[in-house]
């Protein structure tokens, strides 16, 4: 065994043992969010309350922690260099645009109106629908820099894949929200949508890219000084993790407690959704030869949802209270437990894929 083989059997198992970990402490911050969000219900509602225009700043704060570190690995010059190899990028797209959307209004529509007819209302079915159309028109902008470095990602790609995805959103969300909704006055809520743009994007890699300058610069341009603080960084990136999930489970705490079986049953088609696409993308990917370190964020950003903007355009479509609202929030519920398991089919089946 040569030493390289060595070395990469111990990453493996390293790697392994941290996801197991992961999945536990996950666990633990989801059970703790439920039950401190019901001990301490005016707790979390004050931190929920902390917001502009949809985007709560404490979970901002939260996850800008998480996804620093990936931009301080962004390397611009392998930036311009991602034309290069379009596929990744042609994979994302697609399945974002043309393919995520449409399955998951099929989806709400078959576990809505068929599978789940005699358990919920007509009227009520509807707005779970319009909800979950709202989710799957809506691709991440923010976690999915978390899952690409949970995958050793390549930063550089991500970070394009992120951006094209942004740019094709301000044109396209509305359109094929109000195709699916069967409306024509879908509003985009330009504030949220530009704020988290700049707070998960734009913001994170200024800073990113302004550490990484610096920190070349001190060490002659060896990007060891980057690979060691990026290092340094990833205790305060799970932490930021952790505590964004308590969060997210507190602020709905007593709605779990109070209606499981509704969140169960809006949550099936979403689960089922997730892992789908990731499937189709990831399968599409391996078809291609496109490498791990590109194919598994593009399968993932396909995955994950805008739940900001889903959330936002619920509300302003269908009220505070409504069934709409309820089944975005169920789609940030599931995102990070589905996310994770995710992350773990990609890390396992790395060896499959070609190297960069």
């Amino acid at each position: 065994m040569t030493a390289t083989t060595a070395e990469m059997d111990a990453r493996a198992v390293g790697l392994g043992l941290f996801e197991k970990w992961l999945s536990v402490w996950v666990g633990a911050a989801i059970l703790a969010g439920i039950a401190l969000g019901n001990l301490a219900p005016g707790v979390f509602a004050a931190l929920a309350s902390i917001e502009y225009a949809s985007v709560n700043l404490v979970v901002a704060a939260l996850i800008w922690a998480m996804i620093f570190p990936m931009m301080v690995s962004v390397d611009f010059g392998a930036v311009r260099r991602v034309g290069d190899k379009p596929r990744g990028l042609i994979i994302t797209l697609v399945v974002n645009w043309l393919v995520k959307p449409f399955t998951m209004a099929a989806l709400g529509v078959l576990f809505f109106e068929v599978v789940f007819a005699d358990l919920i209302a007509p009227a009520d079915a509807q707005q779970y629908i319009a909800g979950l159309i709202l989710l799957g028109a809506a691709p991440c902008t923010a976690m999915v820099f978390v899952w690409s470095q949970l995958t050793r990602g390549d930063p550089a790609y991500t970070l394009v894949q992120v951006a094209a995805n942004d740019l094709i959103m301000i044109v396209a969300f509305a359109p094929i929200v109000a195709l699916l909704l069967g409306v024509t006055d879908i509003t985009v809520p330009w504030e949220t949508l530009l704020l988290s743009v700049a707070l998960y994007v734009v913001i994170p890699l200024a800073a990113g890219a302004f550490v990484r300058h610096r920190l070349l610069a001190r060490r002659g341009g060896d990007e060891a000084a980057v690979t060691g603080f990026v290092g340094r960084m990833k205790p305060l990136s799970i932490v930021g993790l952790l505590l964004t999930v308590l969060l997210l489970f507190g602020f709905q705490a007593e709605t779990i407690v109070a209606r499981p079986l509704l969140i169960a049953l809006i949550a099936a088609p979403i689960v089922l959704q997730s892992y789908g696409i990731f499937l189709i993308a990831y399968g599409w990917a391996k078809a291609w030869n496109v490498p791990h370190a590109v194919a598994a964020p593009c399968a993932l950003i396909g995955t994950s949802n805008f739940f900001e903007l889903a959330v936002a355009v619920a509300i302003g479509l269908f009220g505070l209270g409504s069934g709409a609202a309820l089944a975005t929030v169920v789609g940030v519920l599931v995102e990070v437990p589905v996310m994770l398991s995710l992350v773990a089919i990609a890390n396992r089946t790395r060896g499959s894929f070609p190297a960069p």
